[in-house]
């Protein structure tokens, strides 16, 4: 297993998101990975992690889902894969303490790379479907709730997310369409510490 730390749009390194990089074994019969390993994974994050939840999406091109996240008492941490397809994964930094908040990471997570985006609490998350359809398998380290659950504005000029859209508008669902930039989820007190 490999694992990367990204670097934001102003250059600096996020402290949080990892991509995750396994180790795979192809021949001329396919390939075989190993997807998940709780030990593994908390050694590489560097503290305990409990998964609740794992949720499945399929989306046609063009679908952007996002950016969604949970406040206390539910947050989620997510862990991110795409093993059908190929989506754009985003995650912004919404701690108020952090050297990054207000900035975001990406990453382009495949059929063919398999590799995992860590998205932990603290972050929105959304993704942008570039494959004629993808899915999206990932687990959460704490419970759906619709009391505790948040968007932020997909399009938000302040966070200038570079979206690879080209000229085609987004598939929203109305929640996200509707969604308050981060200046008002701030203004709201909607942030993490």
């Amino acid at each position: 297993m490999q694992v990367e730390q990204l670097t934001a749009a102003s250059g600096q390194v996020m402290e949080g998101p990892l991509l995750i990089t396994p180790q795979m074994f192809g021949d001329e019969r396919g390939f075989f990975f190993e997807s998940w390993n709780q030990s593994l994974f908390e050694e590489v994050v560097g503290c305990p992690t409990n998964f609740v939840q794992d949720n499945h999406s399929r989306s046609c091109r063009g679908v952007l889902r996002g950016l969604h996240y949970q406040l206390q008492p539910e947050p989620q941490g997510k862990l991110v894969r795409c093993p059908v397809g190929r989506i754009l994964d985003v995650a912004v930094d919404l701690r108020r303490s952090s050297l990054t908040f207000g900035q975001w990471v990406s990453a382009e997570l495949t059929a063919e790379n398999q590799q995992q985006l860590w998205v932990p609490v603290g972050f929105g998350h959304g993704f942008l479907t570039l494959s004629e359809s993808a899915e999206v398998l990932y687990k959460t380290s704490g419970y759906w709730s619709k009391a505790c659950e948040r968007s932020l504005h997909w399009n938000d000029p302040d966070l200038a997310i570079a979206w690879p859209l080209g000229c085609i508008e987004p598939l929203l669902a109305q929640k996200d369409a509707d969604a308050p930039e981060l200046a008002a989820v701030i203004a709201a007190g909607e942030v993490f510490a």
